[in-house]
């Protein structure tokens, strides 16, 4: 049995993890900011500590006894005027120098498909510019790389209920987005494994038309899809970012993703029709 602490554990993928490294039957020490949110996983976590990554004097002994640090911590909305460098690198890096002191034995963390190729947006070279952090501190590591969420598809879900789905482009792009359970396997496979970048996706690969499709026939509807140019989107990125940096880089992100082809190592067995379908029943 290991000891871990699981930072990011209210997350989508970070109750996945707890949940997968607790079933294996590891010690599970969980850290959040707001320790209610994790009232769902309360049967499967051992010990809760209530910090902040952004603030080191609350990080001074979450890590004492653990024997590997899971990290998927990062925002995805602006939240307390923080951006994309207080959390998913100072945040992180705060979280990795208190490893350090505790004598942690790994350390993993998600990141992006492709990060090292998408320095350019804001939120992917936070992401990578804790990798090297990471990569130079001398600690055991591994670096989880997955093309997307199943939760960012629900986005598509959510548009087919409103009676439209609106593409970027001509929505022919590829991509193998994973379920977060699959996904949470992976993570809890690095801690024994020897590779210190993994590459993952689902199972399934679907052009971005087809996952508009797959979600309208969840719903039970008929498809009706919109394919917005890609220069109306960069120019409402860069109108966005005037006003609104953190925005305006998220939409850049969404916006990259959805005009590239974004196929990993297929792994798991959750498809996306399936994780709609289940989506679909449970709001009608």
């Amino acid at each position: 049995m290991k000891r871990i602490l699981v930072a990011g554990a209210t997350g989508y993928l970070g109750g996945f993890v707890v949940r997968e490294f607790k079933e294996r039957g590891h010690f599970v020490r969980a850290l959040a900011r707001n320790t209610d949110k994790l009232k769902p996983l309360e049967n499967s976590i051992d010990e809760i500590v209530e910090a902040e990554v952004t603030k080191p004097t609350t990080l001074e002994k979450v890590c004492d006894g653990i024997d590997v640090v899971f990290s998927s911590v990062g925002i995805t909305k602006q939240k307390d005027g923080l951006t994309f460098q207080d959390v998913d690198y100072k945040g992180n890096k705060n979280l990795l120098v208190a490893a350090r002191k505790a004598g942690v034995k790994k350390f993993i963390y998600v990141s992006v498909f492709n990060g090292p190729d998408l320095l350019h947006l804001d939120i992917v070279k936070a992401h990578e510019d804790f990798v090297g952090e990471l990569k130079a501190s001398g600690i055991d590591y591994a670096v989880i790389r997955p093309t997307g969420y199943f939760s960012d598809m629900g986005e598509f879900l959510d548009m087919a209920r409103k009676g439209r789905v609106w593409l970027i482009g001509k929505g022919e792009n590829r991509s193998n987005p994973i379920h977060g359970s699959d996904l949470a396997a992976v993570c809890v496979d690095a801690m024994e494994g020897r590779n210190r970048e993994i590459n993952v996706g689902g199972p399934q690969v679907l052009t971005y038309r087809e996952v508009a499709e797959t979600a309208f026939r969840s719903l039970g509807k008929q498809t009706r899809t919109t394919s917005v140019p890609v220069w109306i989107m960069n120019l409402a990125i860069g109108m966005t970012r005037t006003y609104n940096r953190q925005q305006g880089e998220l939409l850049a992100f969404f916006t990259t993703m959805m005009t590239s082809d974004v196929v990993a190592p297929l792994s798991g067995v959750h498809t996306l029709d399936d994780y709609f379908d289940v989506m679909g029943r449970s709001e009608k």
